[in-house]
Parts: structure tokens; sequence; C-alpha cells
């Protein structure tokens, strides 16, 4: 059932020579939700709700590049850096001096890296979907060209600027169902049931909608209304400033090599998906928490969920979410 949204804020700040859009809801400690690929503030429609009763000031933005937010021209404009940078003015233009940071998908190394290089500004972090990877050895890029045993994995398809575009608009509203619904954990299983192939890698001259799965009734965490707001959000302001973020990956890996080691040193929190195609991925980034999350609070897994966590179990999500936030004081 879709929550009750009447009591939202809209607000938009100027932060590093851009607009940032946000939304937010109840006043109390301030909690900054950063959305992934491709959603919007409104993928936390669930978590305003629950936070906002719960005595938070919970605040999610549209990132930049998405829907209200300013579409910088350049790719480079989307580096992680730029992104951590938006975070930390923004918490300055909402008159507070720390915040308590919580992404999924893309925006959850976007909290991790806000919280990692400005502890005294993100007191505390939660992201959801995708684990915390220290920068690496291995070039992102090169590592991924040598995933999928001859099938292209679907990072490698998004750094050609203008290509995965012409795949999308074609049909934006189809693909975004079929992105929705495949990542899921009902697309996950009938995905398998149909004997496809990992949506996540793409034949060769194929496309990434070849692998996508259609539902045969809207599922119950996605109404045509839910659909209907991220399609005429990605229409207005076009895609490629999201996959804008996927083209510095290899940037980001030189900018924040000299913090490769260093752990994230405030309260942490992980929720992942057990069908969740990154969660899964990072299994070994998730073994590895000891070190870089030395003050982790829980690491946590729901069963039959996907990748869409806080909206597909946004009861459990927020369960989580105020357990910890209660820990922080």
């Amino acid at each position: 059932m879709s929550p009750d949204l009447s009591a939202l804020r809209h607000r938009t700040e100027q932060v590093n020579d851009i607009e940032i859009h946000a939304v937010e809801m109840g006043n109390g400690p301030l909690v900054l939700l950063v959305h992934g690929f491709p959603e919007s503030w409104y993928s936390w429609r669930h978590q305003l709700v629950a936070l906002a009763e719960a005595g938070h000031r919970a605040v999610a933005i549209d990132v930049r590049g998405y829907g209200g937010s300013t579409s910088p021209p350049m790719v480079e404009d989307y580096r992680m850096l730029r992104h951590v940078a938006d975070n930390v003015a923004l918490v300055e233009a909402l008159g507070e001096e720390s915040a308590v940071i919580i992404g999924h998908d893309w925006g959850a190394p976007i909290a991790w890296t806000s919280a990692q290089l400005r502890p005294d500004i993100f007191r505390a972090v939660a992201g959801l979907s995708v684990p915390f990877t220290p920068s690496g050895r291995t070039r992102p890029t090169d590592g991924f060209a040598k995933m999928g045993d001859g099938d292209e994995f679907y990072i490698s398809l998004f750094q050609e600027p203008g290509r995965a575009e012409v795949e999308i608009e074609d049909d934006v509203r189809r693909w975004l169902l079929g992105m929705y619904f495949t990542a899921s954990g009902e697309g996950v299983i009938a995905a398998k049931k149909a004997g496809l192939p990992p949506s996540m890698f793409i034949a060769p001259g194929g496309r990434m909608r070849d692998r996508f799965v259609l539902p045969e009734a809207m599922p119950s965490w996605l109404s045509e209304e839910d659909l209907d707001f991220y399609v005429a959000e990605f229409s207005r302001s076009g895609f490629t400033g999201p996959l804008n973020r996927y083209r510095n990956v290899d940037r980001d890996w030189e900018d924040l090599a000299a913090f490769s080691s260093r752990p994230i040193e405030v309260p942490a929190l992980f929720i992942g998906g057990h069908l969740d195609g990154p969660t899964r991925v990072g299994a070994k980034a998730v073994a590895r928490f000891e070190k870089t999350l030395p003050r982790l609070h829980d690491s946590v897994i729901l069963p039959g969920c996907g990748h869409w966590v806080q909206q597909e179990r946004p009861d459990d999500v927020n369960a989580k979410l105020l357990e910890f936030l209660a820990t922080l004081g």
C-alpha cells in the first residue's frame, strides 16, 4: 500500500553551483537518504514516513542528474567526489552540522564514501544492497571486461556515452518495468523458472532488455502509479546524467586510491537481499566488514528479497533502520 505523502515538503538548495531537489518530512536529527539507479527520491517513500513518525528529520534527495536536480553536462561532473561534496554542502544548506546518511544501490557507495571521507559530518551510515568495498588494485573497467564468459557485463555496456540511452529511451516505460521486475525477488525467481541467463550480462550484439522478465501483473511493491512517477521523471530528465555515474568508475578508482585501506570509522549498518545481484556479488566484501566497518551494528540479509530492498520489504527495512538509529543517541 502506498504511504501517505501529504506532509512532504519539497525544497531546492543551491550547492556546488548546481541545484539539488530534496523532499523532507518530520523534525529531529537529520537522516539523509540517497537513491540509486534508475530511481529517485521517491524510492524512499516508505522510509520518509517511518523515519518522520519516529522523530527524525528525513530528507530524500534527487541525486545530481536525476529528477528535479541539475544535470551537469560533463561526464566527470558525476565523479564520486562531486557526490560527496553535494552531500556535505546539503547538510550545511539544511542548517545542520551532521547527519546519518543512508544509501541504496549507487546511493550506497555514495553514502559509504561520504562517511569514509567526512566522518565529522556523517556520524553514522547505512548501505542497502551494495556493501562497502574499498578501492582495490584492479582498474574497475578491466575487471568488468573479464566478467561474463563472452557476454558483456552491464556496467561495461554503460561506459560508452549514448549507447545505453538509445536502448532505454526507445521505450522508457517498458524498460523501467523490465529493470525493476527482473532485479526484484519475484523477477529473479521467474527468470530462473524460464531458464534465462543472468540479466546483468548482455549477449554479443544484444540488448540488456533481451533478458528482462516482465510481470503478468504488477508486483505488490510497485503499483502502476509508482511506475507512472518514475516514467515521468526519466522522460523529463533523461538517462545521460544517471548513466554518467557509471562512466566515472575508473576516475573514482584513481581519486580514492589514497583511501583504499581506510575503514569507515562511524557506526554502520548493511541490509541486502538474498536474491539481490549486487549483494551476492559483494559476498567477499561483506565477509571483510570486520576490518572495513569496525563499528558495524549489523549486517542483515533479507530472505526472498531482490534488489529494491527498501521498496520490496519496507517494513523489515524500516524496523532495522529505526533499531540502528536508536543506538546512536
